[in-house]
């Protein structure tokens, strides 16, 4: 049972080792056991509650698990109790290998709120095996010319434990010629060599048996033996000596087979065959090393034959000898030490522990989402990595640990935008070149009720014909929904909007789930042409969101109202009209027939036409503008009455009409002639009314300005008549004067003719006179004339008159 201490020993251990880190709720620490290996399954380990200070009774509400870094549970624990135990036999010897420490990690994550605890358990070696040598034992040929001092290498026992497990020493049979040199390597390997400490005597003693035993440090203590039998031989007397005792090179992992490694050289300072040598793996050498390395048994060279793999080995200690071919043969040994150089061949392991694979659209900024665990095989820089996840979307990544990243929120998010994310997550070492891996996250995001229904238009326009039947539909409105669910379920409804005065419920409704809006009444283009609505779309969330749109209601026109004669005056259907004088001229206005229609547009475009008349060559009718006039002169056959049936008719479809019956008195002859110019202007079909009415504004005024004119002018001949000396003849009023006569009687400068080159104010000679006339034809036409009596006098006439003398 492994249990925690403190100052007393203990089977076993547990070590703490916790950190927290205390960011948005989420806790991370370390814890670490200690256990031996072989223990059985449901063995105990500890009690992760009591360790952690969790309360026992949480464990399964705040649902505890491990999480395992290869992803084969080892280790489980027990929920109603808190205790971890083991899940599966473990053999260190077949986890570790060789290696001085042997750790199995995983992570305790407890949710609500989310705590992740790091747990390291050291599986502890236990003496389980015992030392063993290759079978058959040793056999070794010895010169019995060999002098004291010479060592000849053994193949070390193995032993598959570790640490005081494996072997510590080694022990040789009591015997004359031969001790144990025993070294250890930096490796912490124990090389033993056996030493000839004594010459020896082949005559005297051909075979010598020997008993190695290897020791190791456990307990209970485990031994394992060999024989060595050494068959002393004559003659070939030196053995070949390497020109290193250890060969030491460098090597990158990566090597290609056939890559060159070393070469190895030995020399026998016999002559002879008993100087030829050739190399090779000693007895020491491993099978793995040899399908690893290959060495050309003539030259000494050595090259990478099999795939090398830092993170398996970094070092690898061969010995090699070379033989002579003396008779006996002879052997010198070395070492090569092969150093491998990581590289970058192993890329980043992702691994995911999803916290939530769903968010609310409305999660705070810094929600998380997932942890992540980074890990690399590689080893140093080539093992530092690092994560990111793509900066355009709303989700960040937060550093725990050495290897160990948070995905957290980074803003609001919109599910009406993005309602799923696929997160790449790229990770990556500080190799050369750099090594990367890759997962997918997928996170949804769940809606809340942030978008208010939204109508495809700000406003809308129906078009209603007038006289429609109750019930009628008259417009589909729809809006957009960007929410889900619950959210999505719309209910249209009409607001409160007056209609002259009235509520609009009697005018309109509208069907809650279709967005059909209905007549609810028949409607009337004379009293209501247009209305406005508003029409609410609420949805069903919480709280609920509501939207309206304006529905401009068009009532279009029909022809369903007849022309009504407003002008002239009609009873019963008919109107006498002013008198007509026989004296007018064809042209003369006899009257207007006025008409108005209360439709529109072009149900209330009238027309004009004469259906009946009692002399019909006698009268026209104006086809727009209604004007009857006099088609001919008037003679006296014609009847002093005359009766005219007008049809006034509107351009709508079907066409409506309306009848009036004009009286027109004709009027005996009247003396002057004030109708010759009077009623001649006849208005063009094309002139509009308002053309009409300003031309004869403008006619009537002109004509009283011009009689206004001519009175003051006639007033002014009286005046002065009896000053002026000349004619006079009917219809006119002229003055004449003598221009001598005016200069010498009147000396005013205004009265004087001035002319360029003549002396200011000279008077001019008699014989130039004018006179100023008004006659009845200059009143109608010319206005006012000045007329020349001489108008061609010869400049030679013209004299300089000085005003006092008269000359």
């Amino acid at each position: 049972m492994a249990t925690p201490g403190r100052g007393r020993t203990l089977p076993y251990r547990i070590e703490h080792f916790i950190v927290l880190l205390c960011v948005s709720h989420l806790v991370s620490g370390q814890i670490r056991y200690s256990i031996p290996e072989e223990m059985k399954t449901g063995a105990f380990v500890g009690n992760i509650a009591e360790d952690l200070g969790f309360e026992i009774g949480k464990l399964s509400a705040r649902k505890c698990r491990l999480v395992s870094d290869n992803g084969k549970q080892y280790f489980e624990v027990n929920l109603e109790n808190g205790i971890l135990f083991v899940n599966e036999r473990m053999d260190r010897d077949r986890l570790c290998g060789e290696s001085s420490t042997c750790f199995i990690s995983f992570e305790v994550m407890m949710e609500n709120p989310l705590e992740m605890y790091r747990v390291e358990v050291e599986i502890l070696d236990i003496n389980d095996n015992s030392p063993s040598f290759p079978e058959g034992g040793f056999a070794l040929r010895v010169a019995e010319s060999i002098a004291p001092g010479a060592r000849f290498p053994l193949e070390s026992a193995h032993d598959p434990d570790v640490g005081s497990n494996t072997v510590s020493t080694y022990q040789i049979s009591a015997n004359d010629f031969f001790g144990l040199k025993v070294q250890t390597r930096s490796s912490g390997m124990k090389v033993i060599e056996l030493l000839l400490e004594k010459p020896l005597d082949q005559e005297e003693q051909s075979t010598i048996q020997l008993v190695l035993t290897a020791v190791d440090n456990g307990n209970p203590q485990r031994t394992g033996k060999a024989t060595i039998t050494i068959s002393v031989l004559d003659i070939n007397d030196n053995v070949p000596i390497f020109d290193r005792e250890v060969y030491k090179v460098s090597l990158t992992e990566n090597a290609p087979a056939g890559t060159f490694v070393i070469k190895v050289n030995a020399v026998d300072s016999d002559e002879g065959t008993n100087a030829e040598v050739t190399y090779s793996f000693s007895n020491r050498a491993s099978q793995h090393v040899r399908e690893l390395y290959s060495l050309d048994p003539k030259t000494g060279e050595m090259r990478v034959e099999g795939v090398l793999d830092f993170e398996r080995s970094p070092v690898y200690e061969l010995d090699v000898q070379a033989v002579d071919k003396g008779t006996p043969p002879m052997a010198g040994h070395s070492s090569i030490h092969i150093r491998l150089i990581d590289v970058n061949d192993n890329p980043p392991k992702i691994q995911l522990t999803s916290v939530s694979s769903s968010v609310q659209e409305d999660a705070a900024p810094g929600t998380i989402i997932a942890v992540i665990s980074v890990t690399d095989a590689d080893s140093g820089k080539n093992a530092q990595v690092n994560c990111q996840v793509p900066t355009n979307i709303p989700f960040k990544l937060q550093k725990m640990s050495e290897n160990q990243f948070k995905l957290v929120t980074t803003g609001r998010l919109d599910r009406e935008k993005f309602h799923v994310y696929n997160i790449p997550i790229l990770a990556w070492d500080s190799g050369s070149p750099p090594l990367s891996s890759n997962k997918t996250l997928l996170v949804t995001v769940s809606d809340i009720n942030d978008n208010a229904p939204r109508f495809d238009q700000s406003s809308y326009t129906a078009y209603v014909m007038e006289n429609n039947a109750p019930g009628d539909s008259i417009l589909s409105v729809t809006v957009w929904i960007l929410n889900l669910d619950q959210n999505s379920h719309v209910s249209y409804s009409i607001l409160e909007n007056p209609i002259q005065g009235m509520t609009s419920f009697p005018y309109i409704s509208v069907d809650s789930k279709s967005g059909n809006i209905y007549a609810l009444r028949s409607f009337d283009y004379e009293r209501l042409k247009h209305f406005q609505i508003q029409v609410q779309a609420r949805d069903s969330g919480s709280p609920s969101l509501s939207s309206s749109a304006a529905v401009n209601v068009i009532i279009l026109d029909q022809n369903d109202n007849a022309p009504a004669v407003v002008s002239p005056v009609t009873r019963n259907g008919s109107a006498t009209v002013g008198p007509v004088p026989q004296s007018a001229p064809a042209g003369y206005l006899v009257t207007k027939v006025m008409a108005t229609d209360a439709d529109s547009g072009q149900n209330a475009r009238l027309s004009y036409q004469m259906l009946k008349a009692t002399d019909p060559s006698l009268f026209s009718l104006g086809r727009n503008s209604g004007e009857i006039r006099v088609s001919r002169s008037l003679l006296d056959k014609d009847g002093t009455k005359q009766s005219l049936l007008v049809l006034i008719r509107d351009n709508g479809q079907p066409s409506l009409s309306a009848t009036v019956t004009v009286i027109v008195p004709i009027m005996a002859n009247l003396t002057g002639p004030e109708f010759e110019h009077s009623n001649l202007l006849q208005t063009s079909e094309g002139f509009s009314h308002l053309n009409l009415y300003l031309i004869i504004t403008f006619a009537t005024t002109s004509f009283v300005f011009l009689l206004t004119i001519i009175v003051l002018i006639a007033i002014k001949c009286r005046q002065d008549h009896n000053f002026t000396d000349g004619y006079k003849s009917e219809f006119c009023c002229c003055r004449w004067r003598n221009s001598r006569e005016s200069f010498t009687r009147r000396s005013a400068p205004r009265e004087s003719l001035n002319y360029d080159g003549v002396m200011d104010g000279a008077p001019i000679p008699g014989s130039y006179s004018y006179r100023y006339c008004l006659s009845p034809e200059s009143v109608k036409s010319d206005f006012l004339f000045l007329k020349a009596y001489n108008s061609s006098l010869p400049q030679s006439t013209l004299r300089i008159t000085d005003h006092k003398t008269n000359k």
